[in-house]
């Protein structure tokens, strides 16, 4: 088994579970991958087993214990700097922790409302006034960073990294509520989706036989 493990839940549902896994696969390393259903009755239980926190994702990396999303994104950052998963360029890399940190802590409407259901299509639901708002400030973060810093390639800094991870759910999210989108934004929305370690992702999540109702993860 690899030395590097990661720990994730429904691929289908688990937003945080995907930024990880996605960083982690931009490294190129090779890694073992756990998937704990949750909403089981057991779940609980394996998430503890395995899990600080209780919670997924989960990084494991022979004795050390990595969890929560961005502190693992900042260790696999630290561990392989040949992946690039921060800018080189120390504007660029402020701003590319900046509106992570703000995906990290914030658009808890959009979270509430369009939970994410990769297999799903919901067109145009949950479109409360805080949703819209959260969806106004996504629009501007991905068009301002494309503007100021991603000439070299079609994500918001460029080539593919931690930022791009972190709102990777929020494009299965556009996806699968038919959020309207347009010109510069839209073009970053359909270059996400097209990444092929998201399609991969998606692919396994439409394999899963697993169906959790309510859903916030």
């Amino acid at each position: 088994m690899s030395e590097l493990c990661i720990h994730i839940g429904n691929k289908n549902y688990s937003s945080w579970s995907l930024r990880a896994w996605l960083a982690l696969k931009q490294t190129g390393a090779a890694f073992a991958e756990v998937l704990i259903p949750l909403d089981q009755s057991d779940s609980r239980e394996r998430l503890r087993s395995h899990s600080p926190s209780g919670r997924v994702p989960v990084l494991r990396h022979g004795d050390l214990v990595v969890w929560e999303s961005i502190a693992i994104a900042e260790y696999l950052a630290e561990r392989f700097p040949g992946a690039r998963l921060w800018p080189a360029s120390p504007a660029a890399r402020a701003v590319a922790r900046a509106v992570s940190a703000e995906m990290h802590a914030g658009f808890v409407a959009l979270r509430t409302h369009l939970s994410m259901d990769m297999r799903s299509r919901y067109p145009g639901r949950g479109r409360t006034a805080e949703v819209a708002e959260d969806i106004g400030r996504i629009i501007t973060l991905w068009t301002e960073c494309r503007a100021r810093f991603g000439s070299g390639g079609d994500y918001l800094f460029g080539s593919f990294g931690i930022a791009d991870a972190m709102y990777a759910p929020v494009v299965s999210r556009f996806v699968t509520y038919g959020v309207e989108l347009d010109g510069v934004a839209a073009a970053y929305r359909d270059a996400v989706w097209a990444w092929p370690a998201l399609q991969e992702w998606v692919t396994a999540a439409h394999a899963e036989p697993w169906v959790i109702g309510d859903h916030s993860l």
